[in-house]
């Protein structure tokens, strides 16, 4: 089940993974489901799901951490330059610093996962 908030309204929308065609959950697919499972029309679904993903990429670009209530914290971490290996021609490289994206799962979500 996925709890969806916007402004002062709450939807819950159940997602049944039987009805996933595919190992994704695209935008459109999403966008799909608020269409047929909450009457939004096409635009206004794609608009929110849109605006969803835009929230945490902005949150996420700026350094903060964003949480899901009931699925996870999504967290910048900066790695450090580090050693590395060209698996081609076994020559060592420097692999450079970056930014990662990790998601630590709630612990709601873990417990959902790990039942019988």
């Amino acid at each position: 089940m996925l709890s969806i908030a916007s402004g002062c309204h709450n939807f819950v929308m159940e997602i049944s993974i039987d009805t996933i065609d595919t190992t994704a959950l695209t935008k459109a697919k999403l966008s799909e489901m608020l269409f047929e499972q909450l009457g939004l029309n096409m635009r206004e679904a794609r608009d929110f799901v849109d605006a969803f993903y835009e929230e945490i990429s902005k949150g996420l670009i700026s350094g903060h951490e964003v949480k899901i209530a009931g699925f996870g914290n999504f967290e910048v971490h900066n790695k450090s330059a580090r050693p590395g290996r060209n698996p081609r021609t076994g020559k060592e490289v420097t692999i450079p610093p970056r930014r990662v994206v990790t998601l630590k799962a709630s612990g709601q979500l873990k417990a959902q996962v790990n039942k019988d």
